[in-house]
Parts: C-alpha cells; structure tokens; sequence
C-alpha cells in the first residue's frame, strides 16, 4: 500500500510539473507576442531576417540530405553492377556482341576508377574501340576483340593498336581478347609496352582484379605448352561421330 501510494505521488508531482513547465512556455509566447506588437516597427526587420536566415538554413538541409542520398544510391548502384559484373562468367561474355564486350570492358574500366571512359568503336574507330584516362591520369587506349577461344590474336591486330595510341597520342595501349596471344603477338606487345589481356587475366580482371594488377603482370599468365594442350582440348569443338550403321 505504502509502494503504491508513494508512486501515486509521485505521478502526480509529475503532472504538477508538466503543467507548470506548460504554463511558464504559455506565458512567454504571450509575452513575446505582446512585445512583438508593442515595438513592431522596431523590431520587424530583425524578425524578418531572421525567418530568411531560418528558410535558408532549411533549404541547405534539404540539398544536403538529398545529395547525400543521391550519392549514396550511386555507390549502391556502383557496387551492384560490380557485383553483377564479377557474376558474369566468360561463357556469358563469349556469347556477347562485339558491341556488348566493348561496354563490358568500358564497364570494368568505370570500376577500377579510370575517367573519361568513352566507346569509340565503330566503323571509322582509328583501331580503338574505348578509350580514357588512368586513376594516376595517364590517357588510354584500348582494343577489344571477342574471338572464339580456339583462335589466337595475331601480330598484325596488336600492331594496328600500336598505331592506334599515335593516333590518339595514348600514354598506355591495352588489348582485350576473349582467347589467347600468339607467341609473335605477346612479344611484340611486351616489347612496345602493350597491356596484352588474354583469356585467363580478362577472367581475373572481370571477377574482380583491378586494371593496375593486370598491366603488373603483362606478358604472363599463357602457360607453357601443356596448358596450352589443355587449352586446346577445353575448348575444341568435339567432331560428331557418324551414325553406327544397324545390320540388317
């Protein structure tokens, strides 16, 4: 009984307060009000600065809170189509268009933090297909062929990006291949400075590896010639065996 009454008590004192409390903000609003209407030809530029200075205070919490939500759908959206890209597996990009792998690859190079990044491809593309800037801003220009896996990049095709970075005075010259580098081709590219991106480290870049690792290891990554015989023997197409022939 004595709990109880005490936490009715105290129930009540709180009540009791709120109401002051209430009461004393009541009459402060009256007051100001009654001094706003006593000395309003005084005090109405005061008051009217200060409601501007309040909109605008609004108005940059609204810009800044959409901005910050624009920007944080953009990194969302940026690190959905990453994750998508490395979910793309090289059977999926092998039944690409040569249009669809040039945006892939403009794609990846979006990701990896390069600028500029446009598709040049086309009929009248100078031998470059996108071109931008690295992350350190050095310009580039990049190749891209989608070629069965059972054919190889040869000598002439590397050469013709050799002038394409002229042309487009590129600091860097990148080719991109769903298949393998000749011999000729991957020493004419190492020898000239040519990012050679066959099969194996396009597979490693799209699941994931950043351009900047890919240009580290240039010139590697082929195998010898027992994995080019598995290479070989991956993705051969098997020949069909005729029809047995039934006795009679």
């Amino acid at each position: 009984m004595a709990a109880g009454t005490a936490a009715r008590g105290r129930r009540a004192a709180a009540r009791r307060q709120r109401r002051r409390r209430l009461g004393a903000a009541s009459a402060g609003a009256v007051l100001l009000l009654i001094l706003l209407a006593a000395f309003w030809s005084t005090l109405w530029p005061y008051v009217l600065g200060a409601g501007c200075l309040c909109g605008l205070g609004a108005v940059a919490w609204w810009w800044r809170r959409t901005d910050r939500a624009l920007r944080g759908g953009d990194r969302r959206w940026r690190q959905e189509e990453a994750v998508r890209a490395g979910h793309r597996t090289l059977t999926e990009v092998d039944a690409m268009t040569g249009t669809e792998f040039e945006e892939l690859v403009a794609a990846l190079c979006r990701r990896d933090g390069c600028t500029e990044v446009r598709r040049v491809g086309g009929s009248h593309d100078n031998g470059a297909d996108v071109v931008g800037r690295l992350p350190d801003g050095r310009t580039m220009v990049v190749q891209c062929k989608r070629f069965v896996p059972t054919s190889t990049v040869r000598s002439r095709d590397v050469r013709d990006l050799l002038g394409s970075a002229v042309h487009f005075r590129a600091d860097l010259a990148v080719f991109v291949t769903t298949t393998r580098f000749s011999g000729p081709s991957e020493a004419f590219a190492a020898q000239n400075g040519i990012i050679a991106v066959h099969r194996d480290l396009l597979g490693l870049w799209n699941s994931g590896a950043s351009l900047t690792s890919l240009i580290e290891v240039n010139g590697a990554g082929q195998g010898d010639a027992r994995h080019r015989t598995r290479w070989k023997q991956t993705y051969a197409t098997p020949r069909r065996k005729p029809p047995s022939k039934r006795p009679t």
